[in-house]
């Protein structure tokens, strides 16, 4: 046996059996020198602990924002959705008119999280039903190539993060699903889009009537939510600025009409906004049309309730309705609702931590869950009583003030109602009702206490069902997630009033945003049109949120099509 041969199978013994080769010691002629080789092998590491296994249902701003920011590797994560990108919705509009292209706004949801340390595995599949239970996710595959048949499979999770959005909510009115469209997905936008133009070119055809021309280009939208008001803006300027060249002859026969049965728009929003955009409408000559609710669709005609009126019924011809009215549940939610006793709720109610009520390890974020924030009134007892550290019956101001920070995170209606009434603190609403002006010599019973926060409540306000507010979400619980062990040894959230100790985490709390406003300057060679940047501008106004990048993009092309020069400034527009 050759030497090369001899070390060669030496070696593969020692790789064989290194659980029990400590040393090996070899000492042989090499052309008459001398070879030592030493080896030793090396326990092999302890075992990692098994992983926790997160389930994701969803890609939407919740769900994304959550797996862009999960950066703990102790987790597995499966993702589950039937669509396998990311879409930016607030463009959706802006799709429905050309001014984007679809593939510009979307995302496959692989290449989001493929360069993270996270094990991610994605499943295009749709949830049908969650048993909490047994921690199990009943899926099925939304492709219709299944191999074998296999169609369904279940996910064990010991984590089940809800963010699936919501349906669009057509309040069961009838003629609704057969004749409107919707403005929810991306294929939605491109069926709008293709609807538009097929309206123009029937418009033009030289055997229809005037009569029928006029209806056929009447655009009617039904909502006038967010998505309402900006598809109602960008068609405008999309008709305006670019249909009215290649149709000359109808450009006077397109009308837009926006129904609200509200007495305003955009009534989630300060009233300030909601003035100037119906001022703006006003003057770019969208017919908005408030108190009118909608109680019948059919292929030709809107019917109308007129509320301002008594409830006259009226009718209105349409060429296209779009239907943006607001959002619902989707089915397996609601039976998931019902199975832990949220039946006669609109979504899924979570505490200020995201967790579902009722469930240990389910969180839901987003369109399809809504924040079910705690009374100051339910716990007022237990807030005195941790406050009254000497146990005397009365509170002082310093101990009021020592336990403010712990109450205003707690319930941030506290701090919304001293801001309210501009109070500086907590002491200034004692002094007031007290009427002391020795602010150290104020002392409050309960009763007394009870009457200075019995108003505060009323500052509870749902947070609306926007992208903003679904990507903070999985933002915040990511980071909870991220830092999961240390906050159960060192707990960082506020005083527990009915309990012992702290929570965990913070609360979530949508960030207060700086005065940051988006202001159009006409150039003097361009032409202003800009309804639709306006309105992005009021409503970045009024989230007093930077907007981000994407959306200054948008606006940006938007100005280098025509529309102006965007500048960014620290005042307030209104």
């Amino acid at each position: 046996m050759s030497r090369v041969a001899f070390l060669q199978r030496l070696y593969g013994a020692f790789r064989e059996n290194q659980s029990r080769l400590k040393l090996v010691l070899i000492c042989t002629a090499v052309s008459g020198g001398g070879l030592l080789a030493y080896g030793e092998s090396v326990a092999p590491e302890e075992t990692i602990t098994e992983k926790k296994k997160v389930v994701v249902l969803g890609t939407g701003w919740a769900a994304t924002s959550f797996l862009k920011n999960l950066n703990n590797p102790k987790y597995e994560v499966q993702v589950v959705s039937p669509r396998n990108y990311f879409a930016f919705t607030p463009l959706l509009p802006s799709v429905t008119c050309g001014t984007v292209e679809a593939r510009s706004i979307v995302e496959p949801i692989r290449n989001i999280f493929k360069k993270k340390k996270v094990d991610v595995q994605f499943s295009e599949a749709e949830c049908y039903k969650i048993d909490a239970e047994n921690k199990k996710v009943y899926c099925r595959s939304s492709l219709n190539n299944n191999l074998n048949g296999k169609e369904e499979f279940v996910v064990d999770y010991d984590y089940l993060i809800i963010g699936v959005g919501a349906n669009v909510n057509t309040f069961n009115t009838p003629g609704v699903m057969e004749n409107c469209h919707f403005l929810k997905e991306v294929e939605d936008a491109q069926k709008i889009r293709r609807t538009v133009i097929d309206c123009f070119e029937r418009a033009n055809l030289p055997d229809v009537s005037e009569d029928e021309k006029k209806r056929i280009l009447h655009f009617a939208i039904v909502g006038g939510g967010p998505t309402g008001v900006e598809f109602a803006a960008s068609l405008h300027d999309f008709v305006n600025e670019d249909l009215v060249r290649l149709y000359p002859g109808i450009k006077d026969l397109v009308k837009i009409t926006l129904l609200e049965a509200a007495d305003h728009i955009l009534g989630m929003f300060d009233k300030r906004i909601t003035v100037f955009a119906e001022d703006k409408f006003r003057r770019d000559g969208i017919d908005v049309k408030t108190g009118s609710m909608v109680v019948k669709v059919s292929e030709k005609e809107i019917s109308t309730k007129e509320l301002k009126s008594g409830g006259e019924i009226k009718t209105i011809p349409y060429g296209m309705a779009v239907w943006s009215t607001g959002i619902g549940t989707r089915p397996f939610i609601k039976d998931f609702m019902t199975q832990i006793g949220q039946a006669s709720r609109r979504a899924l109610a979570t505490d200020e931590w995201l967790r579902v009520e009722g469930c240990n390890n389910v969180y839901a974020l987003g369109d399809c869950a809504t924040i079910n924030q705690r009374k100051v009134m339910d716990d007022i007892t237990a807030i005195f009583k941790k406050a009254d550290k000497d146990n005397s019956g009365t509170l002082t101001v310093k101990e009021f003030q020592e336990a403010m920070k712990d109450i205003s995170e707690r319930y941030p209606q506290v701090e919304l109602y001293l801001k309210n009434k501009q109070m500086r603190n907590i002491a200034d609403l004692l002094k007031e009702v007290k009427g002391d002006d020795k602010k150290k010599s104020i002392e409050l019973n309960i009763e007394e206490l009870t009457t200075a926060l019995s108003k505060v409540d009323s500052q509870m306000k749902f947070l609306p069902a926007t992208a903003q507010v679904a990507s903070q979400q999985g933002t915040y619980l990511a980071t909870c997630f991220n830092r999961m062990e240390d906050c159960e040894k060192n707990p960082e959230g506020p005083l527990r009033f009915r309990g012992e100790g702290r929570h965990r985490f913070k609360p979530f709390r949508c960030q207060g945003f700086p005065f940051i406003n988006v202001l159009l300057i006409s150039t003097l060679s361009i032409p202003t049109q800009g309804t639709s940047i306006w309105v992005n501008s009021l409503l970045w106004e009024e989230r007093r949120q930077q907007p981000s990048f994407l959306e200054i993009g948008f606006q940006l092309v938007i100005a280098v099509n025509g529309c102006g020069i965007l500048s960014m400034q620290g005042t307030v527009l209104l």
